[in-house]
């Protein structure tokens, strides 16, 4: 059940945008990670020496990857955020990945208030170099942890915006059979 204000925001806003809940910031060390059992932010691990998020990176609230996590996604801002921040964000695309078997995308966004990446509508509109850059980050941190991680390519926005779709409905199913095995009260 939701124990905090994270926990209660849907995927998409009313608008037709997306909840994005920042947890690291670009330009950090420290990959920070939301737990949803303490309602706070903790630190993950510390990237080696030498690489910094080059983005903010966080999650796609109301939701429920294939790897039983929230859906992974990145912010490409013209500024860094902070832990916590909540952004309504337009997709982009996806970094369609696979990590011990299971799905862990990566869901490309941008602000919707960034008026500077108004023209931004999808990936296709990023520098190639940016979407480079993305890989290669993923590249370099991922199979540090000793775990298989596999890279698959890049998705655009209709498929992005279809894996939240999925994710989002994992998330309600996973909550309704929690309330349905959840043992009942007696009335007193």
């Amino acid at each position: 059940m939701p124990r905090s204000p994270y926990d209660k925001l849907p995927a998409r806003t009313s608008a037709g945008h997306f909840n994005v809940v920042v947890e690291t910031p670009a330009g950090s060390q420290n990959k920070y990670k939301y737990d949803p059992k303490l309602g706070v932010f903790r630190l993950n691990r510390v990237l080696f020496s030498g690489a910094s998020f080059p983005f903010d990176f966080g999650f796609v609230a109301g939701t429920r990857g294939g790897d039983g996590d929230p859906l992974d996604a990145l912010v490409l801002a013209p500024a860094p955020m902070f832990p916590g921040c909540l952004v309504r964000a337009r997709v982009l695309g996806v970094l369609l990945a696979k990590k011990a078997g299971k799905e862990n995308h990566r869901v490309i966004t941008t602000p919707v208030v960034a008026k500077r990446l108004q023209a931004v509508r999808g990936i296709e509109d990023l520098p190639v170099g940016r979407l480079a850059e993305i890989e290669q980050f993923f590249r370099a941190i991922l199979n540090v942890d000793g775990q298989e991680h596999a890279l698959l390519g890049f998705g655009g926005r209709d498929e992005a915006e279809a894996i939240i779709t999925r994710a989002a409905a994992a998330l309600t199913k996973s909550r309704r059979a929690a309330v349905r095995s959840a043992p009942k009260r007696a009335p007193s």
